[in-house]
């Protein structure tokens, strides 16, 4: 391991590099790995393309091997693209807030629900998403794991690794009844706000990359949205909604 063994010597190379540096050299140190089986799968798909047209009689079975052959490749490069991606916040290089904010908005927005990104409760604490619509209102925060790190739920308990999820969740859920509190003194709407946990990076151990425990639910960020739709928490009218939306918008400090 990077971090060093008693029966392994520690590559001095690897000294003082952090796991998001560490992860990027063994990435491109796999690229001649990838390359050589990316080539395999178009050959076998090229293989595969030609005798299944030559069975079928067309007139050019090494066309439809060419063709078969290239999409298996591109099919490869794209689940080796997008298993790089999931690791783009973590390494720093994108910003979790802003992806989630964008698939909030398409998810959301066509279906009456206001999304309003980075707010906070005055003295109290921040959020990077309160989504207000239809079903409920929701927080939403951000956080990025190591690609490894495996998150799961025993019983009611969240685990990340083998640390408990207690931590997270009395935060979050502290930041939903802050506000929850606050909207419903201001509006005189009884508000429950659910707290939702998008995370970036990590293995989610659940069916549909959604799991909730402790009070706090945790995703994906692409699930986020479906999610929210799927589990209304309340029935709210249009006039609520915006009642809502503009009294947050009102009481709630924008970050910068």
């Amino acid at each position: 391991m990077p971090s060093g063994s008693i029966y392994v010597p520690q590559d001095e190379k690897f000294k003082g590099a952090s796991p998001q540096n560490l992860y990027e050299t063994f990435w491109f140190a796999g690229r001649r790995n990838r390359l050589r089986v990316r080539a395999a799968v178009g050959v076998a798909g090229f293989v595969a393309g030609y005798y299944l047209a030559y069975r079928m009689g067309l007139a050019n079975p090494f066309a439809a091997g060419v063709l078969l052959g290239g999409a298996a490749a591109l099919v490869d490069l794209l689940i080796a693209w997008r298993s790089h991606e999931r690791t783009a916040v973590w390494r720093g290089k994108r910003r979790g807030e802003v992806r989630t904010a964008r698939l909030l908005r398409r998810g959301l927005a066509r279906h009456g629900y206001r999304v309003m990104n980075g707010r906070a409760v005055p003295g109290e604490t921040s959020i990077d998403h309160l989504v207000i619509g239809p079903g409920g209102v929701w927080i939403v925060d951000n956080e990025a794991w190591e690609p490894d790190t495996h998150i799961a739920k025993y019983g009611e308990r969240l685990f990340f690794d083998e640390k408990f999820g207690t931590s997270v969740a009395k935060g979050l859920i502290g930041a939903a009844t802050s506000m929850a509190a606050l909207l419903t003194r201001e509006t005189g709407i009884s508000v429950t706000i659910t707290p939702v946990l998008a995370v970036h990076g990590g293995k989610i151990d659940a069916r549909g990359g959604t799991l909730t425990g402790e009070g706090l639910t945790v995703s994906y960020p692409r699930r986020v949205a479906r999610w929210i739709r799927s589990e209304p928490t309340a029935e709210l009218t249009a006039e609520q909604i915006e009642l809502l939306s503009r009294t947050a918008a009102r009481i709630l400090r924008r970050m910068m």
